[in-house]
């Protein structure tokens, strides 16, 4: 397995230079094809708009909109001409609710997607939907980039957080082509529960599975002494000196797979370190 096709959408001006940088970085490791897709995200309509508002009103949010597509995708161009790897572009005019489709159609046919961290002052609510859109509708690994731009880390250690779940499962499985070219890969469980299949041996199915695949392995069970697991994760991931942090992706509802769940988010909120998510 390897990442052939890796995506990014760009939703902002601010910070794509670096955002493409990142990406085509990644891409040239892997070999692979890099697919852009430039965003012109309509956000008033749902909210700045009275019911029977001009119709002029409405096209010209949309025609903004369009600019914004067609100035992202003429920067992604550019920026892509002075690169060796195989890529192309396109764009698309969305509002805030046409994005889960948009995104996810794209994300199910892509190896992985990166992307920028979702939160911060220069973030909006459309980039959080569209990282759930790459998770929960397009069903595809993302890797989440903190400071795009920044040179790219060899991903040489690695945390892998377990917890016998199918969304931690699904993770580890994606993340495979990353975890057999670390150096060192550290299985990190949080107070694994008494009773189960891994009592005896916490991590340790997972463990014989990465080691089947030539991944160089360690274990670390670890107490949960902070109030949130994201903060034990973070914590445990800064003592490893790690380059990188593999979690599953957790939504509130198992029914409705659309909103991350708050060990997600609190993560995501906070961290410094790279994170590669899958549900």
């Amino acid at each position: 397995m390897a990442y052939k096709s890796i995506c990014t959408f760009l939703a902002s001006e601010t910070d794509a230079t670096a955002q493409l940088d990142s990406a085509i970085q990644l891409a040239q490791r892997h070999d692979a094809h890099l697919e852009i897709c430039a965003l012109g995200i309509d956000t008033t309509q749902s909210v700045g708009f009275y019911a029977g508002a001009p119709a002029i009103v409405y096209q010209d949010a949309l025609d903004q909109a369009r600019s914004r597509a067609e100035t992202l995708e003429a920067l992604a161009r550019t920026h892509l001409r002075q690169s060796d790897i195989r890529w192309s572009v396109d764009n698309a005019v969305l509002t805030l609710g046409g994005i889960n489709g948009f995104v996810g159609l794209k994300s199910r046919f892509c190896d992985l997607v990166v992307l920028p961290r979702p939160y911060g002052e220069t973030r909006g609510p459309q980039d959080e939907i569209i990282l759930e859109a790459a998770l929960f509708e397009g069903d595809s690994p993302v890797l989440i980039l903190p400071q795009p731009g920044a040179a790219l880390p060899d991903f040489a250690k690695i945390v892998l957080a377990w917890n016998q779940s199918d969304e931690a499962l699904h993770a580890a499985r994606a993340a495979l082509p990353l975890l057999k070219q670390a150096d060192l890969v550290n299985v990190v469980v949080i107070d694994p529960p008494s009773h189960g299949p891994e009592r005896s041996d916490p991590g340790g199915l997972l463990t014989q599975m990465l080691v089947r695949h030539g991944v160089q392995v360690d274990v670390s069970v670890v107490a949960r002494t902070l109030p949130r697991i994201s903060d034990v994760l973070r914590r445990h991931a800064t003592d490893q000196a790690a380059d990188l942090l593999v979690i599953g992706a957790y939504s509130h509802s198992r029914l409705r797979q659309a909103i991350l769940g708050g060990t997600t988010r609190n993560l995501l909120e906070e961290t410094s370190l790279p994170v590669f998510m899958a549900r």
